[in-house]
């Protein structure tokens, strides 16, 4: 076995639109770099590679909880030293916590001989989103580690994720740069759902997951409309009304807020079509005058990957 490897763990969608805290998809970048060493000393030791001045406790930095959770199913297996390169900056809305959970997971499994499941690899990285968020769950989670188009379809009394096969899409995502707590986003939600509504949600449940399976793009696109969550998010994020109104324009087949937002994904046929709405959705922004980033790639068909071995 390596004592150090090196894994890219990828940033990810949550939610699309109607599947709230239940659907993922994986992107192809940005991603997180984590390097993972073996150490004679036990505990684990973190350190940041990038400027954003993220706690290095591993009690409170994501990453570490999720190592120590693994740890504590291996008493035996002496400490870590890891290296962190956040290439998703925290708070954007595309599975920042989840990635370097993730990557710190895939790379303990590897160098102790890949003796945990996927599945039980969600299980530990869960307990850095309880970190991050305050909450357990894996929307983000299962597609940093399966890859594709994921289902959480249940967390209790044990975990259920289906991973999915996604047909070839091109992602469109704008990060407007404004501060969005994942806490304050889950602030607004409705308590309570009227039956018919929530009707309409379960239909485009079914139809969203319907139009992955068979790659009917329209299907998809008719299929993501958010009835509860997104309506409530909406005035927290300058732009996206109008932002969605252009993408479509410009030939998305459709998306929404990413996560609890800020940022906003559009799903696309084609990488020519997937940059003409990241630069529709990013006028919108430059109207407005906030500064923003834009990613456009391919979903990403694998999870977190380890590169390289020494």
């Amino acid at each position: 076995m390596p004592d150090s490897v090196l894994v890219h763990s990828p940033a990810t969608l949550s939610n699309l639109g109607c599947g709230f805290d239940v659907f993922g998809l994986a992107l192809t970048a940005p991603y997180d770099t984590i390097r993972l060493r073996r150490s004679s000393e036990p505990g684990v030791r973190i350190q940041h590679l990038d400027g954003y001045g993220l706690t290095t406790d591993p009690a409170r930095n994501v990453a570490g909880v999720a190592l120590l959770a693994l740890l504590a199913e291996v008493p035996d297996a002496g400490g870590f030293d890891m290296e962190i390169t956040k290439g998703i900056k925290p708070g954007s809305g595309v599975g920042s916590s989840a990635a370097s959970a993730v990557g710190a997971v895939v790379a303990a499994n590897a160098l102790l001989g890949n003796r945990f499941t996927k599945m039980q690899l969600v299980g530990f990285a869960m307990a850095g989103e309880v970190v991050a968020s305050g909450s357990r769950h894996a929307d983000n989670i299962a597609p940093a580690i399966f890859g594709g188009f994921t289902v959480v379809r249940a967390l209790e009394p044990a975990l259920d994720i289906l991973a999915l096969p996604a047909p070839p899409l091109w992602v469109a995502v704008v990060h407007p740069q404004i501060e969005l707590k994942t806490s304050d986003s889950r602030k607004v939600l409705p308590p309570a759902v009227p039956l018919g509504l929530a009707v309409r949600q379960w239909a485009n449940v079914a139809g969203l997951v319907a139009g992955f399976l068979t790659a009917d793009y329209d299907l998809i696109g008719r299929s993501m409309d958010d009835y509860i969550v997104e309506p409530a998010r909406l005035p927290l994020i300058p732009g996206l009304a109008e932002a969605r109104v252009r993408a479509l324009a410009a030939g998305a087949i459709g998306g929404g807020i990413s996560g609890s937002g800020p940022s906003i994904f559009m799903l696309n046929r084609t990488e020519a079509v997937a940059q003409a709405v990241g630069v529709a959705m990013g006028s919108v922004f430059a109207e407005l005058g906030i500064e923003f980033n834009t990613y456009v790639g391919p979903v990403g068909t694998a999870g977190a990957r380890v590169v390289s071995e020494v």
